[in-house]
């Protein structure tokens, strides 16, 4: 069988020396249908390697499942890069980070507070034991001293940079993951990546694991630190950052591609091995998007196109071919080029049906419960979208102010919109009218954290709720299934006699297109404020007018000859009830 090792100063497969030369591309980004597409244009830049992370709340969305089929199927994934002669690299986490929902970790996991993260945690590692035991025998049968493609596992990520952790845990904690990764057949070389800096590589590995480090310029300084933290065996970037993510309410960032291709050049002209990130990001289906909170709350865009070489849609950029050119100067790349994607088709959508988010709470709304204070959306087992809260005020009550909102809160008062509470903003109080009725929150979790000592955070409303003279009780607490609501809402949509009037939100809305099966669209709202967009009955993921993004990708898979179904969730208000296809994608502006 074939042997990938860590010789003396190159990684050696079937004993001979090996540049890795390596790009991410996050299955869980990508259409299923797609996924062989992008692991052959990975090859025709001159790649040799196809990275991944495992997103383990992709997998496991609560704790009675663990999912490895369709757009979760691992294995096919590894079998099609093995199937274009390519190599994988596997980082199973438990932690990723990647930009994603709480970095991978499923919510479910700290709801009850029992679990530390990231530590030597009895409940913590219990739950990654049981998480290997589904993940890993997928794995194990496709490494390289298997036959198959996986090269390395990591085990960790970026642990370095977690605070809070003492040294001698770290050592416990990281130990543990390693006899837990030996202990389901992986026996490929086991590696760890932490920025490239000395605090975060000497403290965020072990002796015997071999160190890997991540940066995007200065690439001779970042080797030589590298080196005095792993002074043999062969030295790699496991994520070299061409590009970067984006957030909602920032510019769409983007580097320069000559700026990036000599970084490239002077790393592998160093006879370091490279694991580009992103070679294709693709897009955060779904509410899958993280978020990121260090002083200000920022969530991330649907879109993750990360500025990367082969784009959100799958289309080779300027960044493409200036990196395969410096690929070209090291080691072979193929003759080929992948095809260009013409345009998109245009159209309008009128959205001619449409129903108020409060008509059909009923049919939305999961097992609820009543208490003083208002639970977590984490204690009611909603683990991402929105809940629904109410209780009653008074005349005299004059304001609300909460404690803490995760992360935006729609508020009414017997229906009518009082505004809006949002932890991006630091808004934590709003005037209420002065008369008594029934108060309603209707509160949006737009993403966990994924980085630093937030993880693991709940959601919903956090402390005590209070007015001008009192503290609110005797909450009723809903969670929402609105991520389903294509398949729940069909009979109470209605018709609207006047499209292109203003519309007020929350507040669903469904038309049809006509399109061809396979084609790619690029889903333009303008005029719209902010919600939620599926597409017959798939959920793209969010929108929002405060960009940068302006566009949505729809890819060519999910739709069908003929009539296709579109349905937007508006959770403020529109300028009429249209939308529009467009030709190519707007990721938005690049300067402030």
């Amino acid at each position: 069988m074939p042997t990938f090792e860590i010789g003396e100063r190159d990684f050696l497969l079937d004993g001979r020396p090996f540049q890795v030369i390596s790009g991410a591309l996050h299955y869980f980004r990508v259409h299923p249908d797609q996924w062989a597409d992008r692991i052959r244009a990975a090859r025709l830049m001159g790649l040799n390697t196809i990275e991944t992370y495992v997103a383990w709340n992709f997998h496991a969305p609560t704790p009675d499942e663990f999912d490895l089929t369709g757009r979760r199927d691992l294995g096919r994934f590894l079998d099609l890069v093995a199937a274009e002669g390519l190599h994988a690299i596997v980082r199973p986490g438990p932690y990723i980070c990647a930009e994603w929902d709480g970095g991978g970790l499923p919510a479910w996991l700290f709801a009850d507070g029992s679990a530390g993260v990231r530590r030597h945690d009895p409940a913590f590692l219990r739950a990654i034991g049981d998480y290997y035991a589904h993940l890993l025998p997928v794995v194990a049968p496709r490494q390289t001293t298997r036959g198959g493609p996986v090269l390395m596992v990591q085990v960790e990520n970026e642990y370095g940079a977690y605070p809070g952790v003492p040294d001698d845990e770290r050592v416990r904690y990281l130990r543990e993951l390693v006899r837990l990764t030996r202990s389901h057949g992986i026996d490929v070389p086991l590696f760890t990546s932490d920025q490239a800096d000395d605090e975060h590589l000497g403290r965020g590995g072990l002796p015997e694991l071999h160190k890997t480090a991540n940066f995007g310029s200065r690439t001779t300084e970042r080797l030589s630190i590298l080196r005095r933290h792993q002074p043999t065996g062969p030295l790699m970037c496991t994520e070299f950052w061409n590009g970067w993510f984006d957030s909602w309410g920032q510019i769409h960032h983007v580097t320069a591609p000559e700026d990036t291709a000599a970084e490239l050049d002077e790393l592998l002209a160093a006879g370091a091995s490279v694991n580009l990130y992103m070679f294709h990001g693709g897009t955060n289906p779904g509410l899958t998007s993280g978020a990121n909170d260090k002083g200000t709350y920022l969530p991330i865009t649907t879109s993750y196109d990360y500025d990367a070489p082969l784009s959100e849609h799958g289309a080779p950029t300027a960044k493409f071919h200036a990196l395969r050119a410096v690929i070209a100067k090291h080691a072979p790349v193929p003759d080929e080029l992948p095809a260009e994607p013409g345009l998109a088709p245009e159209g309008d959508v009128v959205l001619g049906r449409r129903v108020a988010l409060a008509d059909v709470v009923d049919a939305l709304a999961g097992a609820g419960r009543t208490a003083q204070r208002p639970p977590t959306m984490d204690a009611l087992g909603q683990w991402s979208g929105f809940a629904l809260y109410r209780t009653r005020v008074e005349d005299d009550d004059a304001v609300l102010q909460v404690a803490e909102v995760r992360d935006r809160a729609h508020v009414f008062l017997d229906g009518e919109p009082v505004g809006v509470l949002d932890r991006t903003g630091h808004v934590a109080a709003l005037p209420l009218p002065p008369r008594a009725g029934e108060l309603t929150l209707l509160v949006e979790d737009r993403g966990r954290v994924n980085y630093g000592p937030r993880i693991g955070e709940p959601k919903g409303l956090l402390g005590p709720v209070r007015t001008a003279r009192r503290e609110l009780t005797g909450w009723e607490a809903l969670p929402l299934r609105v991520a389903e609501a294509p398949a729940l809402l069909d009979g109470a949509l209605r018709p609207v006699t006047a499209p292109d009037a203003p519309l007020a939100g929350p507040s669903f809305h469904h038309g049809t297109f006509d399109a061809a099966a396979g084609t790619d669209r690029f889903l333009r709202l303008d005029g719209w404020t902010r919600g939620l967009a599926w597409v017959n009955g798939e959920l793209l993921g969010r929108y929002s007018s405060e960009g940068p993004t302006a566009t949505l990708y729809v890819p060519g898979p999910l739709l069908r000859d003929g009539a296709n179904d579109l349905v937007l969730l508006e959770l403020r208000g529109a300028a009429s009830a249209r939308a529009r296809f467009v030709a190519t994608p707007d990721l938005g502006p690049t300067e402030p």
